[in-house]
């Protein structure tokens, strides 16, 4: 199994559209950010977490020729509009995809990509199959089962959704707070992956002294900041952490 972070940048990557660098260099590769995107791939399924604006990109990149589940941690644009693209698997594979969505993203993706879920006609029929977030979801691999868990956190003035999987990997993009009944989840974990937006202070996203404040506070094996902004220069970012924390870029790839 492998989990690999498609796109690790903030909302409107890195650089901007305008251009944009901020504080990145760019003569280097790993700053160049695509908006947030995850795959859990196994030998029998791809598990997606989320649909970038970026996807289409990010999947050729990684030659990945099926999807099979997707999951949702919430309803934002940069983590949804990239839903179309998963018509192409739709087509291959012959049938609907499974994706999974709590309450209010579930909403929000019927009322905004209704075409997507309902059938207009023969030529265009539903291509995604939506299914509730429960707290637990599993998928098989061959001789085994991967246990999935998400939890709920809080991201400023909605709820986004955290994936532990088999205990050993926490995928948390976008978080302004965990709740510390949930605190014994994220205990022991090899990897946790963790919104890190920039330096400051943002009322819907971990800054870098609190995603270093949860990292001391859960001691995982190794942690790795995602969500990076424009103010956060991989090289400079880098020699600034505990030895056991890294930036993400685009590509990072986990063997569990």
């Amino acid at each position: 199994m492998k989990f690999i972070i498609l796109g690790c940048g903030s909302s409107m990557g890195v650089p901007r559209p305008d251009g944009f660098f901020g504080n990145c260099d760019p003569n280097n590769k790993k700053n160049y950010r695509t908006r947030c995107s995850a795959l859990i791939k196994t030998s029998d399924e791809n598990i997606l977490i989320d649909t970038s604006p970026d996807l289409r990109n990010q999947l050729l990149r990684h030659k990945i020729k099926k999807i099979n589940k997707v999951l949702y941690s919430h309803m934002h644009g940069d983590q949804t509009h990239g839903i179309n693209d998963l018509r192409a698997f739709f087509i291959s594979g012959k049938k609907p995809i499974d994706i999974f969505a709590d309450n209010p993203t579930s909403k929000y993706l019927k009322n905004s990509f209704s075409y997507c879920f309902n059938k207009f006609s023969r030529e265009y029929p539903a291509t995604l199959k939506l299914n509730k977030l429960n707290d637990k979801l599993f998928t098989i691999n061959k001789n085994k089962k991967i246990k999935i868990k998400s939890i709920t956190v809080e991201h400023g003035k909605v709820k986004s959704n955290c994936f532990i999987i088999d205990n050993k990997i926490a995928y948390i993009s976008d978080v302004s707070k965990i709740y510390n009944k949930d605190f014994r989840y994220f205990k022991n974990l090899k990897y946790l992956i963790i919104d890190c937006l920039w330096y400051r202070f943002h009322p819907s996203h971990f800054n870098l002294e609190k995603s270093l404040e949860i990292i001391k506070l859960f001691k995982p094996k190794n942690s790795i900041l995602t969500n990076l902004h424009t103010d956060l220069d991989y090289k400079k970012l880098k020699e600034i952490l505990p030895r056991n924390v890294i930036p993400a870029y685009d590509g990072l790839t986990i063997n569990l």
